[in-house]
């Protein structure tokens, strides 16, 4: 894979955030399990995305791009009763589809690539052969499951990804009767999963939220329907830090009313003490004077790289803790956003749980490493903001994981970035 040059620069101008991943994985799926025919827009084919559409492809249904409209088609969805569902790099598709595949009653093999064939699947295989799902799987990827999955009482605890709550609210009002999704433990990444029931509400489905987690009811249709998703907070927090950093950034395409989770970048950056002027639908970041700030991680895991790029220009030591399922991403992220800061002679400690980062006025700049993950090459650009020297990373290529057009849109606001 190749590397990519980060020449130091001063951030300016306006970039349109890209359509959230998060937003558009979870329309797919409804839109697939709806049986009819829907549009979504507009959409972006990460390579996650074409995990899905693939996916769900592999499961009966069609779909077609034209520009950026994406169009499903789920008439067909559970006509084949066997399939393999690949999905290469992304946890996303896989924690979602392993129970809707064993809802509609599927025999199933999941497959990936990279990272993911090693990443935890551990909640589904102890509670799935509960509700009657075969689980074959040497402890990672490849993935067989056969069976019909049943409704009832899922006790789960909350401090696992919310990707496997997230999957079992898709699957459970596919099934006859009623089911209860129970937190055995507080809930992180809560975002997360307000997200998918209000994707779910735009297709029809109603979940009912109780003292204790969620109550499905069985038989329930997803209803067509054509959607629109939002910007991309996750990926909007890397400009809005290079603004903070070193000049002056807005980002169009932001709900501010969004249930992503992500959204609260805006408020650290004013606890930063960068000067954060939100409207409607965009956020423009000017640089200011930054001191350290302490950050629970618990509910934005994803932000994590990005608000380490900023502590490392904020006077004083910043902490982020409650972080540590973000040593299953596709790096462990905690050592991976250490080792990227302390490269360009930043100063990171890795903790248990998150990260300790002292500030310093610049970085020196150097190379780094990019582990194959988007969101440390999406970081180290953004050092290039406060750099003395050019940054070379590797991996360049990761960033097609998440946002294929980000050294494109990076250039358009005063980004230098060139694939060497």
């Amino acid at each position: 894979m190749p590397n990519v040059k980060f020449l130091p620069y001063t951030p300016c101008g306006s970039v349109t955030a890209p359509p959230s991943k998060s937003d558009v994985h979870r329309a797919i799926i409804c839109a697939a399990l709806s049986g009819g025919r829907c549009t979504i827009s507009p959409v972006a084919l990460s390579n996650d995305i074409k995990a899905t559409i693939g996916c769900v492809e592999a499961l009966g249904a069609k779909t077609e791009i034209v520009n950026d409209v994406l169009s499903v088609d789920g008439t067909d969805i559970f006509k084949n009763k066997s399939a393999v569902l690949d999905c290469t790099e992304s946890g996303s598709t896989l924690r979602f589809l392993i129970p809707i595949a064993a809802a509609g009653g599927v025999e199933a093999e999941f497959r990936g690539s990279g990272s993911l064939v090693t990443r935890p699947i551990g909640l589904y295989s102890e509670i799935l052969p509960q509700k009657g799902v075969t689980l074959e799987s040497g402890g990672g990827l490849p993935l067989k499951i056969s069976g019909q999955l049943k409704s009832g009482i899922y006790r789960v605890p909350g401090d696992i990804s919310s990707q496997f709550i997230s999957g079992l609210l898709f699957a459970l009002p596919l099934l006859r009767g009623d089911s209860d999704i129970v937190l055995t433990s507080p809930i992180q990444s809560a975002g997360y999963i307000n997200m998918t029931i209000r994707t779910m509400e735009k297709f029809g489905i109603e979940v009912d939220v109780t003292d204790t987690g969620w109550h499905v009811r069985g038989s329930q249709h997803y209803i067509p329907s054509d959607y629109r998703t939002d910007g991309d907070w996750s990926q909007a927090a890397f400009y809005l830090v290079s603004g903070a950093v070193n000049g002056e950034i807005t980002v169009k395409n932001l709900n501010t009313d969004s249930k992503q989770g992500d959204r609260k970048i805006a408020e650290l950056l004013r606890e930063f003490g960068a000067e954060v002027i939100q409207e409607a639908d965009s956020v423009t970041v000017k640089k200011s004077s930054m001191k350290a700030i302490e950050i629970n991680a618990s509910q934005i895991p994803d932000l994590v790289p990005a608000l380490a790029v900023c502590a490392a220009f904020a006077e004083g030591t910043t902490k982020i803790t409650n972080a540590e399922r973000l040593r299953i991403k596709e790096s462990d992220r905690l050592k991976s956003t250490a080792a990227l800061i302390n490269s360009l002679g930043g100063e990171a400690v890795e903790l248990p749980d998150g990260l300790e980062i002292t500030g310093t006025k610049s970085l020196i700049g150097g190379t780094a490493k990019g582990f194959n993950d988007h969101r440390i090459v999406m970081s180290a650009a953004v050092c290039a903001a406060g750099s003395q020297n050019p940054i070379i990373c590797t991996d360049a290529l990761s960033v097609n994981k998440s946002y294929p057009q980000f050294f494109e849109d990076y250039n358009s606001v005063g980004g230098k970035a060139e694939i060497i």
